[in-house]
């Protein structure tokens, strides 16, 4: 049988195993030596001999300096890669080569919720925002009423979600960093996937209080339940006279939204609504050559459909960030992407860390050596169209906007959490060694890398972008496959996974300020 490593570039000096068995020791590929050890899936093996201190190349880029003389055939694993240092900002490109304007591809919709701003949703739930974690337990117990007692009579509504969360007391609310959570739950709140203003619950004593989530001229007062309009309204526990009186001012709040909300229908929509999150967690050296690439050819058809589009996950851009500060619309807007990058630098610098502590144990046994390694192949995803905006930590992004950089952490359930606040009412996960994680607040699209996982898993990935590693099938075919898929899920005409078995994590809002 013969085997082909697999190469992103045609500079690359290491070539990835992709027979899900690996390659034993004495295995010849037809495009490169044969190996002098056994090299497990998604692993890399030396195409030619590289001497110690010589540059490791994959992607067409230095992933890393090799430790040790490594003779051709050789398999290169972590220990043997000395990292290359950051791409220094000081002196990136600035909107040199941004893509021409591509061509329109219309006639494409999906059946989504419009909303009166304009803003499109591809669910239709009942929101409850909580100001902290303190109210977080009757919350949840009301919310597991509503759905027992309530939502079954209003078959249009799709589910009552609470935004729950560990901030808003305890905290140094007037710190810098404090606007990110507190923008970040505000903009939570506003997800195009809730039906309308969620009902805000209070403590009363709480250091954030709703009127610094909302303007207080926006905010329907006190603890009363007014007729439900086009603000957020506030129900303050400490204000209720007891713990069932104020779950019995929740379901009357829920019952008089669920009954509006029942009677929203789908219409079609152009797929320039959507707002897209990219993302990609237990990540593996496949990832950068067939799952990510992937997305990237469907980002690349969204933004032709007029749609958002955002990748994030600073840690994961920042080693590639020369290949896209150049590739911005402006030069204002690559200014935007540099201000991220180093904001984050200096963040983890306080904490003690830099950029290597984001590859975890998982990434290097699916044979990511480092970061480097990691953040090239994650930056696929982003396609190949210019980047028009950039958005900071909890910021909304424009709609209809082409493709941008939504500034988040890598960590997955936070990267999921910052990119709902940006407005994302659909979501793509790419995964190489497999993860359960999903979104209440809109559909995630898993795409595996490999086969293998793919066959392990047949119920908790949507789509399997392993045959572009054997050949079987073209990065433009799983682009397509996805494209398609998405419009599916966010009209209602197929489900994910995520959705059919309701494998919801819980939300995590960013908080870089201090715990008091």
């Amino acid at each position: 049988m013969q085997v082909r490593l697999v190469c992103a570039h045609p500079d690359d000096n290491v070539g990835v195993v992709s027979r899900p068995e690996g390659l034993p020791a004495g295995a010849e590929p037809v495009n490169g030596p044969p190996l002098i050890e056994a090299v497990p899936l998604a692993h890399k093996a030396t195409l030619v001999d590289i001497p110690a201190g010589s540059p490791v190349r994959r992607y067409g880029e230095v992933i890393g300096y090799a430790a040790q003389d490594l003779p051709a055939g050789s398999w290169v694993r972590e220990e043997l890669l000395e990292m290359p240092t950051a791409p220094p900002l000081e002196s990136l490109e600035r909107a040199t080569r941004p893509a021409p304007r591509p061509e329109p591809l219309e006639g494409y919709t999906f059946e989504g919720y419009r909303h009166a701003d304009g803003s499109v949703g591809t669910k239709n739930i009942l929101g409850l925002t909580t100001t902290v974690q303190c109210v977080v337990p009757t919350v949840n117990h009301a919310v597991a009423r509503i759905r027992q007692e309530l939502l079954p009579r209003f078959p249009n509504v799709d589910d009552v979600v609470a935004l729950t969360h560990s901030y808003g007391c305890g905290v140094a609310i007037q710190a810098p960093d404090a606007a990110i959570p507190i923008r970040s739950i505000k903009n939570l709140s506003l997800n195009p996937n809730f039906g309308g203003p969620p009902l805000v619950v209070s403590l009363g004593c709480e250091k954030m209080q709703p009127d610094r989530l909302y303007p207080a001229e926006a905010l329907a007062g006190g603890g009363e339940l007014p007729v439900v309009g086009g603000a957020p309204t506030v129900l303050r526990l400490q204000d209720n006279l007891g713990f069932q009186a104020s779950v019995a001012a929740i379901l009357e709040f829920a019952e008089k939204r669920l009954a509006e909300l029942d009677r929203r229908r789908r219409t079609t929509c152009p797929a320039a609504d959507l707002v897209v999150g990219l993302q990609c967690g237990g990540s593996d050296a496949l990832s950068g050559v067939t799952a990510n690439p992937a997305v990237g050819f469907a980002a690349d058809l969204l933004v032709r459909a007029g749609a958002t589009v955002m990748f994030s996950e600073v840690t994961e851009v920042r080693d590639a960030v020369h290949l896209l500060a150049p590739r911005c619309a402006t030069p204002e807007i690559a200014d935007a992407l540099i201000r991220e990058m180093r904001w984050y630098d200096a963040y983890l610098e306080r904490g003690g860390a830099d950029r290597a502590a984001n590859t975890s144990p998982g990434n290097k046994r699916g044979g990511l050596a480092n970061i480097v390694e990691k953040a090239l192949g994650s930056s696929a995803k982003s396609g190949t169209t210019a980047l028009n905006f950039v958005t900071t930590h909890g910021e909304r992004a424009p709609r209809r906007a082409g493709l941008g950089f939504a500034a988040t952490p890598a960590s997955d359930f936070v990267c999921g959490t910052q990119q709902l606040s940006a407005g994302m009412n659909m979501h793509v996960f790419t995964t190489g060694r497999g993860t359960p994680y999903g979104l209440a607040l809109c559909p995630v699209v898993k795409v595996a890398t490999n086969t293998p996982l793919a066959q392990r898993w047949p119920d908790l990935i949507d789509i399997n972008a392993g045959p572009i590693a054997t050949g079987e099938k073209t990065i433009e075919d799983i682009g397509w496959e996805l494209f398609r898929f998405l419009l599916d899920a966010a009209g209602g005409k197929k489900q994910t996974w995520t959705d059919k078995w309701r494998l919801y994590n819980d939300l995590a809002p960013f908080n870089p300020g201090p715990v008091t």
